[in-house]
């Protein structure tokens, strides 16, 4: 496969360079100084991310009859005793400037009368979550991505996957790179890791294909230190219906007045929390599991709409409307939605701090690959997005120091892959063991989870890691040249390539994943033990991964 000619060189050497174009990376990249030459490097395009598919919307403490500290308390209480109030009080000090900035720069948010127009989300005391129509998410990306392609300073990369972060002694140097058929190194003088979430190694989730954990997985790899990798947060309204995609049904329907009910009507929430449809999202969608065990004949419940008024309706939920119609033959003003919980949200993560570095010097992260601290172990609904712009924006002041020259070992021959005879049965193997990682790890660390599952999930893991680690692509990729670009064979797709990596990605966080939640033995936020139902005080603190040691952090005050 010839490299594309339509592809700009990308050259050895940036000031910073953002890894993701969501709206964690894009917005990264507009705060940094305009001094510094910034590269911005996607797997894919600039809008295809889970920014993009984010429906609800942003929430922000500006309404007259909300205050910060209220905004501050119902984040502490959905977290679960695992938030870092320092942060948390970043996040939502921080949230009018950025949602300033977003207008300024063109996002049309909804607005009633001359007053930007709130709505009710589960958990929230107030209306704070604002919104455009039901594609939040995709206008705020597609306004970042106009105003990134308008900076000069910013050269942005499509179709460059990330493969590993360059290191050197402790430092982050750079990233090796697939772009335009080659394995290629470019040095940085600070590295941004902004590339989203790993629902991939779920069967069921609602993130787009390209969430595999890519940043994640590279800087574990590199050393860092990763942070409460247990609490994946399940969505309880995802569509569900045989050939249709697991489209997420937005919080915001149930604000706005949705009941959710069982196929005989009943508002059967309400058995499991006094808030029914409005209690946090780990509750909500434990209580549809539940209820779905107790009626095995059950594979759904439904969220019906019907107590809304339908030009409210088509107002606020457009996207929605056309997307139940298309895939599942459902017109939501007359039909009740079928829905099940799917994976959506990791709070856990890359560890930084309040500037958004990482424990390794020169890297940062941003977005949902990192633990900032303010999720805890359940995130409170619409302050994702929030989550980017505001740590995004503390690299405001970021001035890297200049690289030391690094040393490059002697360039020798690349070893060559007969990729006649490897590659199609390695092809086989890796699509086969992409669908298998995400059956096994919903059956095993799911909604509900026990010791006896993880430790059988985690032996099935070690032996694909095995087997992965014994293919002929392999180990011709362990045996690259550091620091020296190598040209792939023709013969070997850029695709089966992007399949290689995101499966030892797929692998990675998979098995870190799972020896976390196997190591909590309580049941917290978005994590549920069902041999360790209770929340208790003495867990009352982080777990925390690097390289093959996991360990808990002092006590949380």
């Amino acid at each position: 496969m010839q490299s594309s000619p339509s592809l700009p060189q990308l050259p050895s050497q940036f000031d910073v360079l953002v890894v993701g174009g969501g709206a964690a990376g894009l917005y990264s990249a507009l705060c940094l100084p305009a001094t510094l030459q910034i590269g911005l490097i996607t797997k894919d395009t600039l809008s295809v991310s889970a920014s993009d598919w984010a429906q609800g919307g942003i929430a922000a403490a500006i309404a007259p009859d909300d205050t910060p500290e209220l905004h501050i308390a119902d984040t502490l209480n959905a977290g679960a005793d695992l938030c870092d109030r320092a942060a948390v009080e970043v996040l939502v000090r921080e949230a009018g400037r950025c949602i300033e900035n977003l207008s300024t720069m063109g996002v049309a948010f909804d607005r009633k009368g001359e007053q930007l127009a709130m709505t009710l989300e589960a958990a929230h005391s107030r209306k704070r979550v604002l919104h455009a129509a039901d594609t939040t998410g995709r206008a705020v990306v597609s306004t970042l991505a106009g105003q990134v392609l308008d900076r000069p300073h910013i050269h942005v990369f499509n179709q460059a996957l990330a493969l590993d972060l360059w290191m050197h002694g402790n430092e982050c140097h750079g990233v090796q790179l697939l772009y335009q058929n080659q394995i290629i190194w470019v040095q940085a003088n600070a590295v941004v890791l902004a590339t989203g979430g790993g629902g991939q190694i779920y069967s069921q989730t609602t993130n787009p294909t390209a969430s595999t954990g890519d940043g994640v997985a590279m800087a574990w790899r590199a050393g860092a230190i990763l942070r409460d990798l247990e609490f994946m947060q399940f969505h309880p309204t995802a569509l569900t219906k045989a050939g249709a995609p697991r489209f997420l049904i937005s919080e915001a329907v149930r604000g706005e007045g949705a009941h959710l009910v069982d196929s005989t009507g009943h508002r059967f929430a309400f058995d499991y929390h006094p808030d029914g449809e409005l209690a946090p999202r780990d509750v909500v969608s434990r209580a549809i599991f539940s209820h779905l065990q107790k009626n095995p004949h059950e594979s759904v419940v439904y969220l019906d709409l019907r107590a809304i008024e339908p030009e409210r309706i088509r107002r606020r939920f457009p996207n929605i409307i056309r997307k139940c119609q298309k895939w599942a033959g459902i017109n939501i003003l007359d039909t009740p939605i079928p829905v099940s919980p799917a994976a959506h949200y990791w709070m856990g993560g890359i560890v930084t701090d309040l500037t958004s570095q990482t424990t390794i010097p020169r890297l940062y992260a941003v977005g949902e690959n990192a633990s900032t601290g303010v999720h805890g172990a359940n995130r409170l609904a619409s302050n994702s997005l929030l989550e980017c712009l505001v740590f995004g924006a503390q690299l405001t002041a970021l001035i890297p120091p200049q690289l030391a020259d690094v040393p490059l070992p002697p360039p020798r021959e690349t070893p060559q892959l007969n990729t006649t005879a490897a590659i199609p049965a390695e092809l086989e193997w890796l699509t086969q063991h992409r669908t298998a990682i995400g059956q096994l790890v919903w059956q095993s660390a799911g909604i509900s989870r026990t010791a006896s599952q993880l430790d059988e999930a985690l032996a099935q893991l070690e032996q694909w890691q095995d087997t992965f680690n014994t293919l002929a692509l392999t180990q011709t990729m362990e045996n690259l040249p550091t620091g020296h670009p190598s040209q792939l064979p023709d013969t070997l797709p850029l695709q089966t390539m992007r399949q290689w990596s995101e499966l030892r990605n797929l692998l990675a966080i998979a098995t870190l994943v799972l020896k976390s939640a196997l190591f909590r033995n309580e049941s917290r936020g978005g994590h549920y033990r069902s041999d360790h139902p209770e929340t208790l005080p003495h867990w009352k603190l982080h777990t925390l991964i690097q390289g093959t040691t996991i360990f808990k952090s002092n006590p949380l005050t």
